[in-house]
């Protein structure tokens, strides 16, 4: 059983990210501009920072073990997230987007990011409570992933075969062009969204998919929605800028996959021998940075060769 948190706590949190929220878009990012490496890393620090402020409030708060259990669980999203952003680089490469743009998806891809993680964090504690049974089905189904992600060469996406885009194509217009930051637009006296909104479309349902592996492998960590959530939130605000500091070096961690694949198989068995072994959080802690430690050191003295990220017309 999970610790029942009182409603000043939750609101005390969402107060927390409601202010950074209306603070990076309404004032530092009002103006539609490229994000530079500098301000990309000076606001992926804010948010290490914040994160890391939370967790010694979590632990002096909650105990020791809730301390580690939201620092796991971050590291854990903050990991995976390295996925995602290749995805989301790919994306933007797809659609020419232009860089002043990008930001503002970002922005609003994380919003509704937030909105579907409630409900795959509430409902997979939900299933584990109801049915203990689950809880071998989401470690299988992470070792699954883990095995499925050592074999796989390349990240690709089917832009065109995604369906939430035959969708949005079906019911509603495109427009042929961007205009500007905006969604929608008119286009010959019509009403149309633009490009921009389609490429929205494409992160928020790529970020649904990497919820499914995200969410069980923080649940492996601990069945407590409150750390759960909270982790995987300061994790998730953090990408857009993590992104924009990453995004020119990523092909420079070649073997970051097999690190990705170690964590999520790792927390998949810890899941599974939960009811006969339990593994310590700081064991976890010290898997996961081995793992990474690892893709990163071999990535800089043992280089595959560099491939650039395709680039497909629109």
């Amino acid at each position: 059983m999970f610790a029942v948190h009182s409603v000043w706590e939750w609101l005390a949190f969402a107060g927390i990210i409601t202010f950074m929220l209306v603070l990076d878009l309404g004032v530092f990012h009002k103006k539609s501009h490229k994000v530079s490496i500098k301000e990309s890393l000076a606001w992926t620090a804010v948010w290490i920072c914040l994160a890391m402020m939370f967790n010694a409030w979590v632990y002096h708060k909650m105990g020791h073990q809730k301390g580690l259990e939201f620092l796991t669980g971050y590291i854990i999203e903050k990991s995976l997230s390295v996925d995602n952003i290749f995805v989301i680089s790919l994306i933007f490469s797809y659609f020419r987007v232009p860089a002043q743009y990008q930001h503002r998806v970002l922005f609003w891809g994380v919003l509704g990011a937030l909105f579907f993680r409630i409900i795959f964090i509430f409902a997979g504690v939900a299933l584990i409570q109801k049915f203990n049974w689950m809880i071998y089905v989401f470690g299988g189904f992470l070792v699954f992933t883990g095995l499925k992600m050592l074999r796989e060469e390349e990240k690709h996406i089917e832009i065109e075969a995604n369906p939430m885009i035959k969708f949005v194509k079906r019911f509603w217009k495109i427009s042929p062009n961007f205009d500007g930051e905006h969604f929608r637009t008119t286009h010959n006296g019509i009403k149309m969204f633009t490009p921009l909104f389609l490429v929205l479309v494409m992160i928020e349902t790529t970020d649904i998919i990497f919820a499914v592996d995200s969410i069980p492998a923080i649940l492996a960590i601990t069945p407590d929605p409150y750390i759960v959530f909270t982790s995987n939130v300061f994790a998730i605000l953090g990408l857009r800028s993590l992104y924009f500091a990453l995004n020119g070096i990523m092909e420079m961690f070649e073997y970051i996959n097999y690190a990705l694949a170690g964590i999520l198989a790792f927390v998949g068995v810890k899941m599974i021998i939960s009811s006969w072994y339990h593994v310590p959080t700081i064991v976890s802690i010290g898997v996961i940075f081995t793992l990474l430690i690892g893709s990163i050191v071999a990535s800089i003295y043992f280089p595959k060769k560099n491939k650039k990220l395709p680039k497909a017309p629109v």
